[in-house]
């Protein structure tokens, strides 16, 4: 399990926000990027007709339920490449909430504009986002502004085009790069506006609490949890010294 060198802990206690260029690669890379485009054109149908019907979003495609279509899913949570990050940056405390496996249509505008995730009075609520294809500004690259998960950063202004805001950046890549953030900092979605649909994955997760711990979340792999960590990572058993009621 890799963890963050002495320069990616300064870099995510200052902006909030830490690049991991070829976090998947090679034949595992390969792997993840056939299941999620089967799993995808298995689920675009039904997506499909729920746009027409206006009962799903047209900006964006998730797959439903995904972690369970692929054993390679399940073990994307704690992979080697960011777990060991999670695990520093939340002192041991990380537990796992969800996941979103999506696909970002071509469009000439973003389907989301700068915003936080949660309340600052939330526990740390972190993400990582992993791309599956090549992504620049034009592909509806992921972007952040450092540092605005600072309680005493901002105001922030309102702006109409993403683009325009105050002291943000973009972060490209590759695909295989994952960029893990904290999820009280300004973020959004650029648009898309290449010819392809731009895919990620989405790995939710927050500090373990009372709040968070629910051993019923994810009972359904009780038999590939098979570690305490593994355990505690999907919320079948608390944290040690987590602050969970009995």
């Amino acid at each position: 399990m890799n963890g963050p060198t002495p320069d990616q802990r300064a870099r995510w206690r200052a902006d909030g926000v830490l690049p991991l260029p070829r976090a998947l690669s090679g034949e595992e890379l390969s792997r993840v990027q056939e299941a999620f485009s089967r799993e995808a054109d298995a689920a675009r149908p039904d997506w499909l007709e729920g746009v027409s019907q206006g009962t799903r979003p047209a900006a964006f495609f998730d797959i439903p339920d995904p972690l369970p279509r692929d054993p390679l899913f399940l073990d994307l949570v704690d992979h080697p490449s960011w777990y060991g990050h999670l695990m520093a940056f939340t002192g041991g405390q990380v537990t796992f909430l969800g996941a979103q496996f999506r696909t970002l249509p071509p469009a000439p505008l973003s389907y989301v504009g700068w915003h936080y995730d949660v309340p600052r009075s939330t526990p740390l609520h972190l993400k990582v986002q992993i791309y599956l294809d090549p992504v620049s500004r034009r592909e509806g690259a992921f972007a952040y502004v450092p540092g605005s998960q600072r309680p005493e950063a901002g105001p922030y202004p309102l702006v109409a085009d993403p683009e325009e805001m105050p002291g943000h950046r973009v972060f490209e890549g590759e695909a295989g790069t994952a960029v893990v953030f904290n999820s009280h900092g300004l973020h959004t979605s650029l648009a898309n506006r290449s010819r392809q649909g731009r895919r990620s994955i989405i790995l939710i997760y927050e500090v373990c609490s009372e709040a968070t711990f629910n051993p019923d979340a994810f009972a359904r792999f009780a038999d590939r949890l098979t570690t305490a960590d593994r355990r505690q990572l999907f919320r079948r058993e608390p944290r040690p010294d987590a602050e969970v009621a009995p």
